[in-house]
This record gives C-alpha cells, structure tokens and sequence, in this order.
C-alpha cells in the first residue's frame, strides 16, 4: 500500500468556549513537528478562524472535497474536536473513511486507526465535541433565565451605575447616579435640545471617549433609557430588576412626554425645483447664479436664471431655462461620438482586456510560483535549524533574507492584483461617459444633464446669457479633435494644403484603422497609456 499523503488542518473559533484551545500558529507549529517527526507528507494546509458547531466551513468543504477527488487520503489535525462539533461535518469524515477516501486520521492528542475500534472512538470523539459545544449554549442560556429571574443585570453597567463583583450586580454610582437625575430634571423642563443637553453633561464632567460632548443620539438612548426606572431588557422583553433605580417614575414619565412632544413630524417646504443651481457662476462679478419663477404675458411660467448680486448692480441679464439647456446640448455634442463609434472603441477594449488579463494570469503564476519557493526554503532552512546542522547566527541571517524576499514578492502580487488592467476600465467608464455625453445632447433629463456636466466640467459660468464650461480631460481631448477634424475637412473643402502635421496625423489615422476620421486615433493613443495622460482619467 502506498505511504498516504496528508492535508494538515488547523482551526480557531471565535466564540467563547474556544478561548483556551490554542492559536492557529501555535497548532500549525506542533503539527508541522509531528509530521516531521512522523514523516507524514504534507500536500497542502488548511486554516480558519470559524467555528464547528454549525456546517458551513469554507477551508474545511475545501480540504474535503479534494479529499473525495482523490488528491489527499489523510488529514493532520491537533484533535477531533478541530474538524466537527457537529453531526453533519463528523458524518462526513466517517463516512469518507468508510469509502476508503480517507485511509489515515493523525492527531498527536488522539489515538485512530481506520478499524470498527478506531472509528467507533472517533465517533465517540466527535458525539464529545458536540455534546460540549450544545452543553455550554444551554449552560449560558439557563445563567441568563436564572439572573433574569433575580432581577440582575447582564452585562456592563451603564452610566450611572457601577458593577459589582460580590453581588454579581449593579449599584448607583455615587456621583454619576446624581447627573443623570440631574439631566433628567433639567429636560424635563421642556428647555433643552439634546444638543444643549449634552453640553450641559459636559460641564458636569460627562464627555465621550474623545473627550468632547456626547453624541445627541447617545443623549437620546439615556433618556429613554429603563434601566434607570429598575428595569432589565433582554431580546426586547423588560423584567424588573433587584437593583435600585435612580430616576423616580414621575419624573421618568415627564421626560418621555416631552420627548413625544418634540418627535413630532414637522412640515416640509416644497422646493421651487430649480434643476441648475448650485452650478453655475456669473462671468462677471463671479457670483453664483440663482433661479425664480416668472409668468409670460401669455400666462405661461418660465423659469429664469439670474446673478445672485445686490449690493452692486451686475450687468448680466436673465437668461431662460430653455436657452440655457439648449446651450448646454450643444457643448456636450462637441465632446460626443455616435453610438456606431463608442461600440467600436468598447469592442477594441474588450480585446485589449483579454490579452491583459493573460498577462496579469501569466505574471500572478509566476509570482506564485517564487512565493511557494520561498516558503520551501524558509520551511527547510527551519528543519536545518531544529536538526542543529546550521549555527544560530547563520540560520537568523538567512530567514532574515528569506523573509525580506518573501515580502516582497507578496508585495508584487498584491499591488498586480490591486491594479491589474484598471487603466482599461477607467477608459472604458470613460467611453461610455462619451456615449451618456451623446445621449443627454438630444434628451431633457434635466437632473442628470446637471450631475454629468459637473463631473466633466469646470469654470462654469453664465456671461451675456450664454452658458459655458471648460471640459475636463481627457474630455477636453474629443473636443479638440472634434474641432480639429472639423477644421481639417473645411480646409479640404476649401483646397487649402493641410499643415504638415495634419497630413501626418491623417496619414497615421488612416495606416491604422482604414478610416479617415481621426477619433480612431484618439482611441490608439488611449491603448498606449504611457502616451497618454492616464492621470487625467483618475
């Protein structure tokens, strides 16, 4: 029979009865000793922070599926407790050494063998470990009925009380008790926002963890607080509790009726809905242009947008919100390119993403690759050590180098994996901004005709009833050779000789793709990146 071949499997829960079972350095640490002492051949390792005591593990589904594959055929663990506490995951490895899919347990704290003996103490192993784990839920759900019907209170005290450890309970706090009676006292006068509250508590020394007031809603959690009428609030459900209150009824009561007083719903205004605020400034004076509502003589009411300028009389007159929108289309045509053209260029890019992403594949293996080496190294430079072949002070200077190298090629791999072809996706967003630039040229969606020339615009100005603003790049590049294309047509037309390099960029244009239209060439430029201003697409 051939020597089995081991996946090493080490687990930490996060949950309380898992505290004193030790870390998951320190389990891999021992496990790696025992299959050097051993001799076990370890193929991969496995390890999560997550309990056992419901199915779902990731690492653990993982090892045995490839367990069932037929990759591996034993496991390492420190204890059958490790790899279940429950029925569903401990049925699954018995199972997979009934199948002989698994043919060898190994745990230095735990004696198995795969015979009706071995697996009738591995199930016996894992009924353990469950009946622990359902044990100590009912343990700690019995604690909590039982302090419940003593009126004590659960967890830590909240302000204004103090625990105490002798009677497993909270007691008023000499100072705290008599501010927070005080607060209540000083809301209930109907006087006070939260705001004002809050400061008030912070005269008397009440301040959070950044020594400034508190937070008006931590304000409102103390005044609707029970707590302070005797009461314990477990799962949504008050008991009264056996320790004693701070603030009386009554003044409770009138603290809450306030409260209700003031959450009642206020009254909203309705807004004028002026689509172009708040975007615009006047040319100028440089103030910011508002909006109003002004009835026609034919009764029909417009809206108007005019400088905001009082003190001094500004020169610029109104000019209409049709006129406006109508400007604003026309400049957004000169940044646009039909949908025949943007669909080319996205198509381009999609073939550019798969050769990237063969690259970033190949590069990513690669560093895989010099990450395991290295960590072969470290793993036997550790055995050298431990076997005392190497002296001490050369064993710290290579692991020193090692780790220095390891590093730094996990460096590499995060920083591929955190860029890889993200200057392709930021051409391709920016493309389809081209294609939305086209679409809101011919339509009248005004609120996101307002956001996109935000995004792609500056210095946004109304000057002698013309709007204007200054596209950004890389938009600002269609524009120009938008206008460059135009300009070189005409002169076409006209007969002029082109400049020289116009005939070149034409020329290079049409080498390229076969097609006169010079946006093509914009969309080449954009595949070298290091040609291009990629910084303008961030």
């Amino acid at each position: 029979m051939s020597k089995p071949k081991y996946f090493l499997y080490a687990r930490k829960s996060t949950e309380e009865d898992d505290r004193q079972v030790m870390s998951i350095e320190a389990q891999l640490f021992e496990l790696r000793e025992f299959a050097r002492r051993e001799n076990l051949e370890i193929l991969t390792e496995f390890q999560e922070s997550k309990s056992a005591k419901t199915p779902g593990r990731d690492s653990f589904n993982e090892m045995l599926l490839r367990i069932e594959s037929g990759e591996a055929n034993g496991i390492l663990a420190w204890h059958p407790d490790r790899l279940a506490r429950n029925s569903i995951d401990g049925g699954r490895v018995i199972y997979a050494v009934d199948t002989e899919k698994l043919v060898s347990l190994r745990f230095p704290t735990f004696w198995f063998e795969p015979t009706p003996q071995g697996l009738f103490m591995l199930q016996v192993a894992f009924g353990q470990s469950k009946y622990y784990s359902d044990n100590l839920v009912e343990n700690i759900k019995r604690g909590v009925r039982q302090k419940l019907r003593r009126g004590e209170w659960l967890n830590f005290a909240p302000f204004g009380y103090v625990n105490n450890p002798r009677t497993k309970n909270i007691e008023p706090h000499p100072t705290n008790s008599r501010i927070v009676v005080r607060a209540f006292e000083e809301y209930a006068k109907g006087t006070h926002t939260y705001g004002s509250l809050a400061q008030f508590l912070a005269e008397l020394g009440v301040l959070n963890r950044n020594q400034k007031p508190l937070a008006k809603a931590t304000v409102a959690k103390i005044l609707a607080d029970r707590v302070y009428l005797g009461f314990v609030k477990h799962k949504g459900e008050y008991y009264q509790g056996s320790f004693v209150a701070i603030v009386p009824s009554k003044l409770f009561e009138a603290v809450q009726k306030v409260l209700r007083t003031k959450a009642r719903p206020r009254k909203t205004k309705t807004g004028h809905n002026f689509p172009f605020t708040g975007v615009f400034s006047c040319g100028e004076c440089g103030c910011m242009v508002t909006a109003q509502w002004a009835t026609g003589c034919t009764g029909i009411r417009y809206r108007y947008y005019r400088c905001t300028k009082k003190k001094e009389k500004c020169s610029q007159g109104y000019v209409r919100e049709d006129v406006l929108v109508a400007q604003l289309q026309k400049q957004l045509q000169t940044i646009s390119l039909c949908d025949r053209h943007t669909d080319w260029m996205l198509s381009e890019i999609d073939n550019w993403q798969k050769v990237d992403v063969e690259l970033s594949q190949r590069s990513e293996q690669k560093l895989s690759e010099s990450i395991k080496a290295a960590e072969a190294r470290m793993e036997k430079l550790v055995s050298l050590y431990l076997d005392e072949e190497i002296p001490r002070g050369a064993y710290l200077k290579r692991k020193d180098t090692i780790m220095r190298d390891l590093a730094a090629l996990k460096e590499k791999k995060k920083d591929l994996a955190r860029l890889g072809n993200n200057w392709l996706e930021l051409l391709r967003d920016w493309i389809l901004d081209i294609q939305q630039a086209n679409f809101l040229s011919e339509n009248f969606d005004f609120p996101k005709l307002k956001s996109f020339v935000q995004k792609i615009g500056t210095n946004h100005a109304v000057r002698d009833k013309t709007a204007r603003f200054t596209p950004a790049p890389p938009w600002h590049f269609v524009a120009t050779r938008r206008a460059f294309l135009s300009s070189a047509a005409a002169s076409r037309r006209r007969g002029e000789l082109l400049s020289t390099d116009e005939v070149r960029c034409c020329a290079w244009g049409r080498a390229r793709t076969g097609d006169p239209f010079l946006f093509r060439e914009m969309l080449y430029q954009l595949s070298y990146p290091s040609k291009f201003c990629t910084h303008s697409l961030q």
